[in-house]
């Protein structure tokens, strides 16, 4: 078997063949990428995996710049490739080495959310569930045939970040079933009516309008949890927002005003006059802090106005 990804995400799939005793005897992941605050050239977490259970590592940087690695599949003819958010799309040369060919392991309910950021999209579209779709791979942007799919409930609060980690467990175990037993799983075409794009995330986007209800606000907070963060500046300084409240108050102040502001209570006026609770926030230059926490030693602050103005 060979295994093909890159991020966590793909690192608890791996961990998981790995406990079941798959033989896994090639793995393809990105090259190592500069990181942290000294930008240090870092290995992906499946390369960690990998070297820390004497699997072979190949990192190509596309499979035109390196096609030593079409290479060493094709010596290596394994019987199936398992790809999970690996980051280069795999050529059809590629697709046709193995025996039972390539199949992927995709974060939703394909043919829903198809493409880059599919966990963060189903929360910003205040999508009820989402699940893992096992796919046969062909040539499309997750387009192939589903094999196995599996249903998770979304909780109340559900960030992109608990959803990236429930969906996770759920792939690993949902890709053991189906290596013990691919011939028991037939291919269902997509029901091309479904259709929709999870188009990769930008800084911009999270950029917050307070002029949204605050249901939406509160919605992309949670969506852009961990990244890219949805943010606002007050006082010149970006501040990133990771959770937030609803609650049942109405004010008349316009929107980004802060209408009050205690020891443990920090409330945004939103559009229409609904209200936002935030829970979390991170100052610009500062770590993560409950609301308590940011607002010790923060005196007035009632009336001031979050905006992104001060920031462009």
């Amino acid at each position: 078997m060979a295994f093909a990804g890159t991020p966590e995400i793909a690192r608890t799939v791996l961990e998981e063949i790995i406990a079941n005793d798959f033989n896994v005897e090639l793995v393809l992941t990105q090259p190592d990428r500069p990181a942290g605050r000294g930008m240090k050239l870092t290995p992906s977490p499946v390369k960690e995996l990998a070297i820390g259970n004497n699997i072979e590592v190949i990192q190509p940087l596309s499979f035109k710049k390196n096609p030593e690695a079409i290479t060493r599949l094709k010596e290596l003819q394994p019987d199936i490739m398992v790809v999970v958010a690996y980051g280069l799309i795999l050529p059809q040369e590629v697709l046709d080495i193995p025996r039972l060919g390539c199949i992927n392991i995709h974060v939703s309910l394909l043919p829903k959310w198809r493409g880059a950021a599919p966990i963060q999209r189903a929360v910003l579209a205040g999508d009820k569930e989402s699940g893992v779709t096992i796919m046969q791979m062909d040539v499309g942007l997750d387009t192939g045939d589903m094999l196995l799919v599996e249903k998770v409930t979304l909780d109340t609060g559900e960030t992109s970040a608990s959803l990236h980690d429930k969906l996770a467990v759920l792939g690993a175990k949902m890709v053991v079933k189906y290596l013990n037993s691919p011939e028991s799983y037939l291919p269902v075409k997509q029901d091309l009516d479904g259709v929709s794009y999870a188009h990769k995330l930008t800084k911009e986007e999270a950029a917050i309008d307070w002029q949204e209800d605050a249901s939406i606000i509160e919605r992309k907070i949670r969506g852009y949890n961990p990244f890219p963060g949805a943010f606002s500046g007050l006082d010149g300084k970006l501040h990133k927002f990771w959770q937030a409240t609803l609650v049942t108050e109405h004010t008349k102040l316009p929107a980004g005003a802060i209408i009050r502001a205690t020891t443990s209570e920090l409330l945004i006026a939103c559009g229409n006059g609904s209200v936002l609770r935030i829970d979390e926030i991170q100052e610009a230059g500062s770590k993560r802090k409950q609301i308590s926490q940011y607002l010790q030693g923060k005196t007035d602050l009632v009336g001031k106005i979050f905006s992104n103005e001060v920031l462009k």
